[in-house]
């Protein structure tokens, strides 16, 4: 090829470039900034380069003051909202500036207010650190309650934990959780869920819900159309439910349907869930397969049902779009298009922001979803709209900057509220409340001849709650003194060790979590890695029935089921008594003694809820929430 053709074929390629770039339509940046509040981001981690672990190269530095990247990467985009995690939660002043921080780099981008997230759910699923605040025993452990104190506690609950909230800047809180559980293999809501009857999950919900509101926090109704009959976790797969459009009607909807005829829910969260009776429409995921839409993508179930049906007036916002039942069939952007043509408001989590290098990503998303909007692929006056209602929201409940305290006394206000001995007293009274009596053929109150009670716990941390409690109960009662209490864990003890300990005991105590922990505990999809490392439940189980078969019939034997109670129907036959405490949250503080010695101090209300029903000081007087098969009493 001559020098001529070379020279003539450069200036063709420029000319097509140059012809190409001028055909390229400019990005209204008035739509971006539209589609940017429609985004609320995590910001979990963030590294710089030389802070990403070499061997794993993932980010694990958490959050806990904003980095300017962070701060311009708010300024700049205009997202409408942050999620945080208990990794960037530490004490109560560095939650304050973290809040206020990253109010503030909105405002210096000339943006409303950020609506500042997170999951307190009380139970389980809580993100505030438990040593510095009221964490409550959970939903289930409420349901637990609603036979002799109706709404009482879901009113309470919902009231501590907003005010604790508010205090530290959170506007919104993804709760309650009013998923009816009607599957006793429900891996992820189970104790997260008041209970199996629709009824009284919606007037618990709802109860909870006006109570959030009341205080300034808004609360989020989870998981639309309902989460309560999964086998399968949508953080790891993609569930599937099968019910007809009667039972849907009746058990699913019920609860969002409550709140919305008799209230205002600010939020409703959608879930990853697949239900073909409302909508059997399939789609082509990234590998080429195709499945039934999940709800979070479904128009039919966002807009023709919870909007058009329903009556539904609020911000509808996705679950994480990073779990793999969307991750693992969508793109990010392609995930975040698809829900906002559903009827979505705000995409929770579309986009992992790591490092510096992840922020122009998120740039080139939201100007990818801007030009969506131009090319009418997304409708604007739908765009429009669900950022009035947006907007409507943070108007209502963000506070203005003329509104807000100063740090100082923010400080002050917070530390009276959190952990407040009013907070602590409603935390112990339902923890005193919930607990449930499934079997006592003479169990407890503890006899006054047991010179030795042998414990069986799920681990050591919660060994050292139990006897912490157990010991203090037993002290505070005259007739039962000079008690040895020895606790072993199941998790790290031997079986010939266990047995070995529990042969020479009057009585032993064994305890039960079923099912393990879920990622949302966790944290999330980030820690799917640990999650996975759990050890093997059913060996677990193997395990507890061997230790339950080695009592011998001159001593007594109960277990505290402290989760989901369905289990204690394999174990029944080989015990003297079943308590159902629906909670096992454990509160550690260092304590230091007049030598300076620091020692971690293992506490909480539903082990000395749990010790005084055992000693006798109080009775176990909640009623199940749920169905068990029945055990002979």
């Amino acid at each position: 090829m001559g020098v001529r053709p070379v020279r003539i074929l450069l200036i063709s390629l420029l000319v097509l470039t140059f012809v190409s770039c001028a055909n390229k339509p400019t990005v209204d940046p008035r739509i971006e900034a539209l589609v940017a509040q429609k985004l609320m981001l995590d910001i979990r981690y963030f590294c710089r380069e030389n802070d990403i672990n070499p061997a794993t190269q993932r980010c694990t530095t958490p959050v806990t003051t904003l980095p300017d990247e962070l701060k311009d990467m708010v300024a700049d985009t205009g997202i409408g909202g942050i999620i945080l995690f208990a990794n960037n939660l530490q004490d109560t002043e560095q939650m304050i500036r973290l809040n206020r921080d990253l109010q503030a780099a909105s405002a210096a981008g000339g943006h409303s207010p950020l609506l500042i997230s997170i999951d307190q759910e009380g139970g389980r699923v809580v993100r505030i650190p438990q040593n510095i605040s009221t964490a409550f025993s959970g939903n289930m452990a409420i349901g637990a309650t609603y036979a002799e104190h109706g709404t009482h506690f879901a009113t309470l609950s919902g009231d501590v934990i907003a005010k604790e909230l508010a205090v530290l800047g959170f506007n919104v809180n993804f709760a309650p959780s009013v998923d009816v559980n009607v599957n006793p293999e429900n891996p992820v809501i189970n104790v997260r869920s008041f209970g199996e009857d629709p009824h009284v999950v919606s007037q618990l919900g709802f109860a909870q819900m006006q109570a959030m509101q009341n205080n300034k926090v808004i609360a989020a109704l989870k998981h639309f159309p309902g989460h309560g009959d999964t086998s399968t976790d949508s953080h790891s797969g993609l569930p599937l439910v099968e019910h007809d459009l009667a039972q849907i009607k009746a058990v699913d909807l019920a609860p969002f349907q409550y709140a919305i005829e008799h209230g205002d829910p600010g939020m409703i969260m959608t879930a990853h869930i697949q239900y073909p009776a409302l909508d059997n429409s399939m789609f082509t995921a990234t590998n080429g397969t195709k499945t039934v839409l999940p709800a979070t993508m479904s128009r039919a179930i966002l807009t023709d049902l919870l909007r058009d049906k329903m009556g539904f007036n609020g911000v509808i916002i996705t679950d994480a779009l990073d779990m793999a039942a969307i991750a693992h069939f969508y793109e990010p952007t392609e995930a975040v298009l698809q829900t906002f043509k559903a009827g979505t408001d705000i995409a929770l989590m579309p986009l992992a922001i790591r490092t510096a290098q992840d922020i122009p990503k998120l740039k080139k998303m939201i100007t990818d979803l801007a030009y969506s909007v131009q090319t009418g692929e997304l409708s604007l006056a739908e765009v429009e709209q669900s950022v009035a209602r947006i907007n409507t929201l943070k108007q209502r409940y963000v506070p203005t900057e003329k509104e807000q305290l100063t740090l100082s006394q923010a400080l002050v206000k917070a530390r009276k509220t959190l952990a407040s001995p009013a907070h602590l007293k409603a935390e112990q009274e339902l923890a005193n409340s919930a607990i449930v009596a499934i079997k006592n053929q003479q169990a407890w109150p503890i006899k006054p001849a047991t010179k030795i009670i042998q414990l069986v716990m799920p681990d050591n941390s919660k060994c050292m709650a139990m006897t912490t409690a157990l010991d203090d109960a037993l002290k505070a009662t005259p007739s039962t003194t000079d008690v040895a209490i020895r606790c072993a864990s199941l998790v790290s003890d031997t079986t010939q060790h266990i047995i070995a300990q529990q042969r020479t005991a009057q009585l032993v105590i064994f305890s039960d979590i079923t099912p393990q922990q879920s990622l949302v505990e966790m944290g999330g999809m980030d820690d799917i890695t640990d999650w996975r490392l759990r050890p093997k439940k059913e060996a677990l189980d193997a395990k507890l029935m061997s230790l339950m078969k080695e009592v011998k019939p001159h001593q007594i034997s109960l277990l505290i089921s402290m989760r989901t109670p369905y289990a204690v129907v394999d174990y029944a036959d080989y015990l003297d008594g079943i308590l159902a405490s629906f909670a096992y949250n454990t509160q550690v503080t260092e304590q230091v003694d007049a030598s300076g010695q620091a020692t971690l101090y293992y506490d909480g209300p539903i082990y000395r809820a749990l010790a005084n029903i055992l000693v006798g000081n109080q009775r176990a007087t909640g009623a199940l929430p749920v169905s068990i098969d029945k055990v002979n009493d």
